[in-house]
């Protein structure tokens, strides 16, 4: 099947075998925005391939309800990252026509991620590995005696790379307690380098938060602020200069395009006056005996032989999306109030919140099954019928301490473009057979491989794709 084009600029087109791709070096002489046709068709990931083996000796199609964890990739990114492998090559290293060809896509890669999150054009765009390496370089370039702000509901990777000069802020129980949690901190500063980490969705309830009112508080106060938008860029329209916000960091692998790339976009100033994050090749402009000159702007901070592969796997993901991003809110929207309003309606389930119902969310529900360790729900609903969640703490053990008490962990449920209606059906089927019925098979728990059953049926053994 031929995918719909839908690609910002003229990376290899979608679908196309190597051979009729179009010319490399036609294509990357043509650096103005092509915007893709509209459609109404949603775009298609690998995950609608995958079957799933279930104890009953089935095979369903698989019940992706783990988005919030890591995205499937999209097909339009496997098919763009497959046309580029024949005339992959170094970037900026080399005259040959892989490298130099490769070094434009790369380059058109950072404008076309950009684009997706409305950067201004004197902002930066530095690929890292992911979004904890885009907050780990910020952290980096820190002035020396800046203080932090973050809530301790944040994600481990926003709240740990500042720790020893963070200002934590409480786990807020609404919006506005969050706002007024933040302009007491601010006032009762006297810091003249001051940065608050704002969380773009909560990994662990998928609610949104008040970007635009705390972004004015932090202006108001003279701090920066910086988004963490791994939770938040895959599902909604984030637009930086409109914000007013002066970074933001989010994933690939939340982005729908898993190939090891994050990204930190924003101001510049302090991303130059910091020594280089990795130094080493493709960082300097030149090294003598006895000084170095390092580059500015991004290349400062890339240092060695960047993931361009990955780079162009999320710039292909970020045009896909930007191009379907009204039909993909629809679709998530009601998936979102399917899920939700059924794991509301089952006696017995806990739906956790942290600032209230009435947040938008980007469909994460985080919830409790009275009498059932997280662990072995998860389990079960795995083993059982196919669907994937994930249990735990979610990499946020302060708010989940805060708001779960002894109990500690959950099981979190998130939807995304491999989710159809069916599949969070099948979840509330499952659940409420669980409440009901309990397991089907006897588990039992064992403190090295946690829930294992001794009934299934199933061959799981890995066998290594190479």
């Amino acid at each position: 099947m031929s995918l719909p084009t839908t690609h910002l600029y003229d990376f290899p087109a979608v679908g196309a075998p190597p051979q009729v791709r179009p010319t490399p070096l036609s294509v990357v002489r043509d650096l103005p925005a092509r915007v893709p046709a509209r459609s109404r068709q949603l775009p298609p990931t690998v995950a609608d391939e995958f079957g799933v083996p279930t104890v009953h000796r089935t095979v369903v199609d698989a019940a992706h309800l783990d988005h919030a964890a890591t995205t499937p990739a999209l097909c339009s990114v496997r098919d763009a990252v497959a046309a580029v492998l024949p005339t992959y090559g170094s970037v900026h290293r080399g005259a040959g026509l892989a490298s130099r060809v490769t070094t434009e896509w790369f380059e058109q890669a950072r404008v076309t991620v950009g684009l997706f999150v409305g950067a201004r054009a004197d902002d930066e765009v530095v690929f890292t590995r992911n979004t904890t390496d885009s907050l780990a370089l910020l952290a980096h370039c820190l002035p020396r005696h800046a203080e932090v702000f973050a809530w301790e509901s944040a994600h481990h990777a926003a709240l740990l790379p500042w720790r020893r000069r963070c200002t934590r802020l409480a786990v807020p129980n609404s919006a506005s307690d969050a706002i007024d949690l933040l302009r007491s901190a601010l006032a009762a500063s006297d810091a003249r380098d001051k940065l608050v980490v704002l969380t773009g969705a909560c990994n662990v309830t998928g609610e949104v938060w008040p970007l635009a009112e705390l972004i004015a508080v932090a202006r108001e106060n003279g701090a920066r602020t910086v988004i963490d938008a791994a939770q938040l860029a895959p599902h909604r329209h984030l637009d930086l200069g409109e914000l007013d916000a002066d970074w933001l960091a989010f994933s690939g692998h939340k982005t729908y395009a898993p190939y090891g790339t994050g990204v930190l976009v924003g101001r510049r100033d302090w991303l130059d006056l910091a020594a280089p994050y990795l130094p080493g090749g493709g960082a300097t402009a030149r090294v003598s005996h006895r000084h170095t000159e390092w580059h500015s702007g991004a290349a400062r901070h890339e240092g060695g032989t960047p993931n361009a592969v990955g780079a162009i796997a999320l710039a292909a993901a970020c045009a896909t999306l930007r191009a379907h991003r009204e039909d993909i809110e629809r679709h998530e929207a009601a998936l979102t109030t399917q899920l939700r309003d059924g794991l509301r309606s089952i006696d017995g389930v806990r739906l956790i919140t942290v600032l209230g119902e009435d947040r938008p969310n980007v469909g994460v529900a985080s919830f409790t099954v009275q009498g059932y360790d997280p662990s072995l729900v998860s389990l079960v609903l795995s083993d059982e019928l196919g669907i994937s969640v994930r249990d735990g703490r979610f990499c946020a053990h302060l708010l989940c301490d805060n708001i779960l008490g002894e109990a500690g962990s959950a099981v979190r449920a998130s939807v995304g473009l491999a989710t159809r209606p069916e599949h969070v059906q099948r979840l509330l089927a499952g659940v409420r057979r669980l409440i009901a019925d309990g397991p089907a098979l006897q588990y039992t728990y064992d403190r090295t491989r946690g829930w294992v059953t001794a009934d299934d049926p199933r061959d799981l053994a890995v066998q290594r794709p190479w």
